[in-house]
């Protein structure tokens, strides 16, 4: 649980991101609304919501009031979907690079989508979302095989480190 540490876990993310982007780049519109049973509808509805949640945690841990989840009102495109999912990625290791090592232990209020509060020590929060962004990036490969998509590569975190370009 160190700064390092979670650099290279907030790399992993921001690379595993830009692969599963580029995979967005070369899906159709229908494929990117098609309905799929899954925890979201669609590969819109799933990335609305890796985005978002990758989004409204930085904002959780700048205090900023009244944070809106971006799932609860996104209208854009998908490219305008994907310059928030890169910009909110970078966002996670921007911040980890310039955040006290010694506030992680510090706890972080954060609100549920569906009302409430709950409180995570930071480092606890920053775990948490490398995890969810990871575990959905599974869902969205799921999706996108469902849909007729086969040109992937492998996203894992062991792959991450046995790349010599990351």
């Amino acid at each position: 649980m160190d700064k390092k540490y979670f650099l290279t876990l907030a790399a992993y993310n921001s690379w595993a991101n830009n692969i599963a982007i580029a995979w967005l780049d070369q899906v159709n519109g229908r494929q990117w609304e098609q309905v799929v049973p899954s925890s979201f509808s669609s590969i819109k509805q799933t990335v609305i919501h890796i985005a978002s949640a990758e989004k409204i945690w930085i904002d959780f841990w700048k205090n900023i009031p009244d944070p809106v989840y971006l799932s609860a009102e996104f209208k854009g495109t998908k490219n305008d979907l994907v310059e928030i999912w890169r910009a909110a990625s970078a966002g996670l290791r921007h911040f980890i690079e310039e955040y006290p090592e010694e506030n992680y232990t510090q706890q972080v209020t954060f609100r549920y989508p569906r009302g409430g509060e709950g409180r995570m020590e930071f480092w606890q929060t920053f775990s948490h979302i490398i995890n969810h962004s990871t575990y959905h990036r599974g869902q969205l490969v799921t999706i996108l095989r469902q849909v007729g998509f086969t040109k992937f590569s492998s996203i894992d975190l062991a792959t991450f480190y046995r790349d010599p370009h990351q």
